[in-house]
């Protein structure tokens, strides 16, 4: 088993010991358990902090010392440790399945009370050494505040992707009470990571383990092969070393100096390689695959190390010996029979395209031995699975209901607007939106995102670019920190060949340092996924204002204008999506206005847009004035709009077309560049490329 395990700030600023890098097996196995100059750092940073953590570490060596295996059993059954799986995640894979989290309880369970399998192919020499630790791991049945729980949380967070102490600091329950183990898409770059009970025992914020989604058990998103790294970590956050000592780096020769203070573990370089047969130190026989190893072929802990673990946890030293106590075992709710209590279910995604299939899961808990599920506007249109696969046809917003019964008591549970289904052929370019005709911001057109729940986008009539209304977002020193996001339904643009998107938007710091960031981006996944097309800071080019502290109101002439210009072929699909995201840094209040998509479709060059569906446009490029010809057809009523490149309508004539009349553009106003002309009919809309050069 290989981990790589570094250092982070869970004790001290940059001090993490125990961390698992996220490598695969054939790869090698590094580790900083110990890394000395954060050790010095945190002597020299905190001398108070670290004398305590150094006598709890010097008390709970010499507990291991004088206590023997049996004595600290206490001729008992064995421990028992609540545990809580905290998932943290973004709606991806590091989602993992309630069946995932029982399968990592399932192997710590066998690995600390000999019953993995494979222990009886360790080699003959360390076979009557192999010990059953004798602790059982259980998922609390009941929740701090002596709710009913199935031991598993599930918080949707983007620090998922960082793993890091921040991630921890979301959710955490009592330390004396549960073992907590976060779950995320990252481990703070690592496998997994954790400390040892003396350096938690000040820290109680930071006391757990932390573990990348894709090293929990040995299913879905875990294997085999990974399934161990938790056995590694829990036996750091039980004070054992790695089998070399407090050496960060296996196979060094100078490894033979250090220990692990345990007996039974021969003095070893360390090992990265399944090499069962290896020896050094001048030991015959080396335990390579001890769970505190490197080798990837972990099948054991030692009578040794079991007396280690079962010191700490029988100490007092970051409480751990309160987590077996039988009023402990009762409030968390571990010796009861997993009762039905709660509906609880998940979707693979909410916000679809048309026509697409969605997963959705029953994780309801516990003891459920009958389901019914009803999907309105989906098919089917109910279901009994588990895990049903429903596909959504019609745009709109649909509710979800699930019933679970234990063969007793049911319970049941409806979300009126669970699944948001938008278009798979969305509204044809051009697109004009100044938001003059919405009176909210929901879908079909809008839809905001808001997970700190503190205010978001919405519509304003307090400024303007155009018209009397915009969307305004507020934002000030209490945002700081915080993403909102505006996300709009789909448009096809797969006719065209090239695209500008372009927006309106004002903003204003209120201090010089202030940082905020909008970002524009756009989806060809119809949301799924996003890239970035438009960037603006407000250290560069977001402010369009002098700094102000009072709540920022444009005027006419403090709006900038950006645009997007760059999209290759693979960016003009049915379904394209615009997103909008400020993130704070306590600059002022932002402003959208007037946002646009136009472009030249596959079917116009410059020669075929000078004469389309019998109009014309001479001359062509223009100077002053453009005329407008109609074809011989007869007459019927029109309506020409000319816009600008980014899509922004410059003014409208009315008139009608055949009859080979004319309609006259004055263009002397407008600056060189390219335009559009827009004609709409009862026979159709058609769109004409007209270039002024002067």
């Amino acid at each position: 088993m290989r981990y790589s395990l570094l250092l982070s700030s869970l004790f001290v600023p940059g001090l993490i010991i125990a961390q698992a890098s996220a490598m695969d097996p054939a790869q090698g196995f590094t580790c900083r358990t110990h890394d000395h100059a954060e050790m010095e750092h945190f002597r020299t940073s905190d001398p108070q902090g670290w004398q305590e953590a150094v006598e709890a570490r010097i008390a709970l060596d010499e507990r291991a010392r004088q206590l023997g295996l049996e004595e600290l059993r206490g001729g008992g059954e064995g421990y028992i440790i609540p545990v809580v799986f905290h998932i943290i995640h973004d709606n991806g894979p590091e989602n993992i399945s309630d069946a995932q989290v029982h399968d990592a309880i399932r192997v710590m369970n066998d690995d600390f009370n000999r019953m993995n399998p494979d222990w009886v192919t360790v080699r003959p020499d360390f076979v009557d050494l192999v010990a059953d630790v004798g602790i059982e791991f259980r998922l609390a049945q009941l929740d701090p505040q002596g709710n009913c729980t199935n031991g598993i949380t599930r918080t949707e967070s983007d620090l998922t992707y960082e793993g890091d102490q921040a991630m921890t600091q979301l959710i955490q329950w009592p330390r004396n009470r549960y073992m907590n183990i976060w779950v995320g898409a990252s481990a703070n770059g690592a496998a997994g990571y954790t400390n040892y009970p003396w350096v938690f025992n000040n820290s109680p914020q930071n006391d757990g383990i932390v573990v990348k989604y894709d090293y929990v058990g040995s299913i879905g998103a875990g294997s085999p092969g990974r399934s161990r790294t938790l056995t590694h970590e829990v036996g750091h956050w039980l004070n054992l070393r790695h089998c070399w000592g407090n050496s960060n780096d296996p196979g060094l020769e100078e490894n033979c100096s250090e220990d692990d203070d345990v007996e039974d573990t021969p003095l070893t370089i360390g090992w990265t390689a399944c090499i069962v047969s290896g020896s050094s130190c001048g030991s015959p026989l080396d335990n390579v695959e001890n769970y505190m190893e490197y080798s990837y072929c972990s099948k054991m802990f030692t009578t040794g190390q079991a007396t280690r673990m079962l010191a700490a946890l029988t100490s007092t030293i970051a409480q751990r010996n309160s987590l077996w106590q039988p009023g402990n075992l009762a409030m968390t709710g571990v010796f009861e029979e997993p009762q039905l209590c709660k509906v609880q279910l998940r979707a693979s995604d909410r916000e679809v395209c048309a026509g697409t299939t969605i997963t959705f899961v029953d994780e309801s808990y516990s003891n459920v031995q009958e389901r019914t599920w009803s999907f309105p506007g989906g098919e089917p249109a109910s279901s009994t699975e588990v895990a049903p696969l429903v596909t959504y046809t019609t745009p709109g917003v649909y509710p979800v209901s699930l019933t679970v019964s234990d063969g007793v008591l049911a319970l049941s549970y409806e979300e009126p607007s669970y699944i948001v289904v938008v278009p798979d052929t969305g509204a044809s370019w051009p697109l004009q939106e100044s938001f003059e005709g919405l009176s909210e911001l929901a879908l079909p057109d809008w839809r905001v995102e808001d997970e700190d729940n503190n205010g978001t986008f919405e519509l304003t009539s307090t400024a303007a670019f155009s018209g009397s209304r915009s969307i305004r977002l507020g934002n000030g020193a209490a945002q700081s920190g915080t993403v909102d996001a505006l996300i709009s339904s789909t448009y096809n643009v797969s006719d065209l060949g090239s695209m500008v998107i372009g927006f309106r938007y004002a903003f204003a710091r209120r201090q010089p340092w202030n940082d905020d960031v909008l970002r524009m981006y756009v989806s060809t996944t119809c949301g799924a996924t996003w890239s970035p097309r438009k960037t603006l800071r407000a250290s560069l080019d977001l402010a369009t204002a002098p700094d102000q502290g009072g709540v920022f109101v444009p005027d006419t002439d403090e709006w900038g204008i950006a645009e997007a210009t760059s999209f290759g072929p693979t960016t003009f699909v049915p379904d394209l999506r615009i997103k909008f995201e400020l993130t704070s840094n306590g600059g002022n209040y932002l402003y959208l206005d007037d946002i646009n998509i136009n472009g030249v479709p596959l079917s116009t060059t410059v020669e075929e847009a000078v004469e389309t569906n019998g109009i014309h446009l001479a001359p062509n490029p223009a100077n002053e004035r453009c005329l407008l010809y109609t074809g011989p057809g007869p007459l019927e009523p029109a309506t020409l709009t000319l816009y600008d490149a980014v899509g922004k309508a410059l003014h409208t004539r009315t008139g009608y077309l055949g009859g080979n009349g004319r309609v006259e553009f004055e263009l002397n106003d407008h600056a060189p560049g390219l335009y559009w002309v827009v004609v709409h009919s009862t026979s159709g809309r058609s769109s004409h490329r007209l270039i002024i050069q002067r």
